[in-house]
């Protein structure tokens, strides 16, 4: 029997049996699962009872379908391989097709529109739920007529092709580059961790010397420490340039088509451009207010970050050199940099240290759990327990890059949080995936406090699935508005430079001594270091992303010269021909992010003022965690996200909270 066809798995919690999983499983239980939804479909339109939200919109009609997907996409992502990526290629269009299909269903949508009209006595959550699926048909084009619903879903189906090559695109060529060293001079300037984890790369492709990769763990201390400026030079080239190379691997026109079927697909909505359509379902609302945050975070950020470049006083100052004076600039005032830290970020501490926070704040534990199968050698699985002993979720752990990994962070759900019809409460199997810093032969893995951010960042999104408690999967853990859910990641990230956590975990990995308190404070001292800079770089790919989506008419220009005009004004250092961010910026091209990448900037207003808080009451003041978690981990997305956020602040947020953060002297526009 094909086990991806089995109603539930017969392992603890129902957690994924991988190993049991073989590649050609997926094909046909997918094709069965979108065969058992079409007919949960046909039951629900040819019910002879009047519609209701009971016998309408809250029969669950995919869920084997959403099961094997969540699957198959997750390890996409995380674990792929040549035949999964062809495999993708097949499924997706016809995935495509099938979501397109039931949300093109007028029997459907005649049913939907009949409880939408209907005067029913619904809770809070389910009217939600029934706004959310009626706007959902809406935004699909249920309302077009018959032509432009084909369209429409021609559209989606090669969007979805287009998106998935873009990924595989980026992921083979970040892995097909290497920088090969065998002189030990070209070395000057790393740290012992860089040079031992490029030697144990190299002995495992079966190399002398040392390897370097596209991968941040490598690739960002090389800019920042390697004293060899034409090697920094070649690693920045090398980045800065996959995909736009004239290859099979070439990304141009892929975001070409991209940009201009979401310039087609809203016009069928009567939209001028893509932010318009997106940012209707977004806190936002509309691009003004978009454009109003960036223009108030450049005026603030942007004098700051001339007099950083300024400082620096390095005649012809290059992208690949930022990194490298900024590092040395950074210990002569502050007498500070991420190597002096990574002695007291062993990972396992670190973990420690973040599940304690977790269990300071909520009362949470964790437990290492060997019984539940994970996917990688790399991966750790952990039992979730609440305070009061009850079980509260599933946690992956995938640490470390390796080739058959996407770059960057994210964090997902192989299962996500519900209530059903009994009352009883599905708990969620969420996975945090990174690429961290691995071990060597000589050290186990030891971290920067940027790494430490991002695992505090990924473990966020990780709460909010973990304590999501909804009745309905549509509106559990992070399916929020996506201006939304940075916030539960981002306000964690605040805690990684408060002495009173670091003193919870931050030891030498060797002596065992604790983190200093006057090295703290030096961290503390040194946490705007270069703020301005890190903030309107940010804004560069905030303006490229809402250039390429508020475009009223097709897109015409060659891609490396629109995305230098579109984030021109954020230009600090020179401009490198032949480079180009647009063509690796998965986000707003084959991500959820198109028209959103401000989210980030929004949320870290949000998270500022969230904080704040925290602050006033005491970081680890349990009333205010608590207050936290009900109003807004909890919830998902069963209420408008300000109301939520003023249940738990008291206000909406503002601008000022971060800008004190940052210490930003400005006058701040009305």
């Amino acid at each position: 029997m094909n086990i991806l066809c089995s109603p539930t798995f017969q392992t603890l919690h129902g957690t994924t049996p991988f190993s049991s999983i073989k590649i050609e499983n997926y094909e046909p239980a997918i094709i069965e699962a979108m065969k058992q939804e079409d007919e949960a479909i046909e039951a629900i339109i040819n019910n002879p009872e009047e519609p209701t939200f009971e016998n309408t919109i809250a029969v669950r009609t995919g869920e084997q379908l959403e099961r094997i997907t969540s699957i198959f996409f997750n390890l996409l992502n995380a674990n792929t391989s040549d035949e999964m990526d062809a495999l993708a290629q097949k499924l997706s269009p016809m995935l495509s097709e099938h979501y397109s299909n039931i949300m093109h269903n007028e029997k459907l949508f005649e049913r939907v529109k009949q409880v939408w009209g209907k005067d029913e006595t619904l809770t809070d959550e389910q009217k939600k739920l029934l706004s959310d699926t009626y706007d959902a048909f809406v935004r699909s084009g249920a309302l077009l007529g018959r032509e432009d619903k084909e369209r429409f879903a021609a559209i989606e189906t090669e969007l979805a092709q287009l998106g998935l090559q873009f990924s595989q695109n980026e992921l083979k060529q970040t892995n097909d580059f290497e920088l090969h060293i065998t002189n030990p001079d070209d070395l000057s300037g790393l740290p012992d961790t860089a040079k031992e984890a490029a030697a144990l790369a190299a002995k495992e492709k079966g190399k002398d010397g040392w390897l370097f990769t596209l991968h941040a763990p490598s690739y960002i201390p090389f800019l920042t420490y390697c004293d060899n400026r034409e090697l920094r030079k070649q690693m920045y080239m090398a980045k800065n340039t996959i995909c736009c190379k004239g290859d099979a691997c070439d990304n141009r026109e892929i975001i070409r088509k991209i940009v201009n079927l979401r310039h087609e697909l809203t016009s069928l909505f009567g939209y001028k451009c893509y932010a318009d359509y997106a940012l209707a379902n977004r806190m936002a609302k509309t691009t003004s207010r978009v454009n109003d945050l960036i223009e108030k975070l450049y005026d603030a950020y942007m004098p700051v970050a001339r007099k950083e470049v300024e400082e620096l006083e390095i005649p012809e100052l290059m992208p690949w050199d930022w990194a490298y004076y900024s590092h040395k600039l950074q210990l002569k005032k502050h007498n500070i940099d991420s190597e002096m830290l990574r002695p007291y970020f062993q990972l396992q501490k670190v973990k420690d240290g973040i599940f304690g926070l977790a269990t300071k704040l909520y009362g949470i534990q964790f437990k290492l759990q060997t019984e539940i199968e994970v996917y990688h050698p790399d991966v750790e699985a952990y039992e979730v327990f609440d305070k009061d002993g009850s079980f509260l979720a599933v946690l992956y752990a995938d640490f470390f890059p390796r080739a058959s990994k996407q770059s960057g962070a994210w964090m997902t759900d192989f299962q996500e949080q519900y209530i059903d019809e009994t009352g009883f409460d599905h708990r969620p199997h969420v996975s945090i995936v990174m690429n961290l810093t691995k071990p060597t032969s000589e050290k186990p893995s030891l971290l920067t406090l940027s790494e430490v951010e991002t695992f505090l960042h990924e473990f966020g999104h990780a709460l909010h699935s973990i304590f999501s408690r909804v009745h309905y999967k549509a509106l559990s853990g992070t399916n929020v508005l996506r201006d939304f859910v940075e916030l539960p990641s981002q306000i964690m990230e605040n805690f990684a430079v408060e002495p009173e956590f670091l003193h919870t975990f931050a030891f030498h990995f060797e002596t065992g001594e604790p983190l200093t308190d006057e090295l703290i404070q030096r961290i503390r001292e040194s946490r705007n270091f270069h703020c301005g800079y890190a903030c309107i770089r940010q804004l560069s790919f905030c303006m490229l992303d809402m250039a390429y989506y508020t475009l009223t008419e097709p897109l015409t220009d060659d891609i490396m010269d629109f995305e230098r005009k579109a984030w021109s004004r954020t230009q600090l250092l020179p401009a490198v021909p032949g480079t180009n961010m647009s063509v690796q910026f998965s986000h707003i091209m084959s991500g959820g992010y198109a028209a959103g990448y401000y989210s980030y900037k929004w949320a870290e207003v949000l998270d500022a003022d969230a904080f704040s808080l925290f602050l006033e009451k005491g970081i680890f003041d349990r009333e205010t965690a608590h207050s936290f978690r009900k109003e807004i981990l909890s919830k998902g997305g069963t209420a408008d996200p300000m109301q939520l956020y003023v249940n738990f602040r008291g206000k909406e947020p503002d601008i000022k909270a971060l800008l004190k953060r940052n210490n930003i002297q400005t006058n701040e526009r009305p």
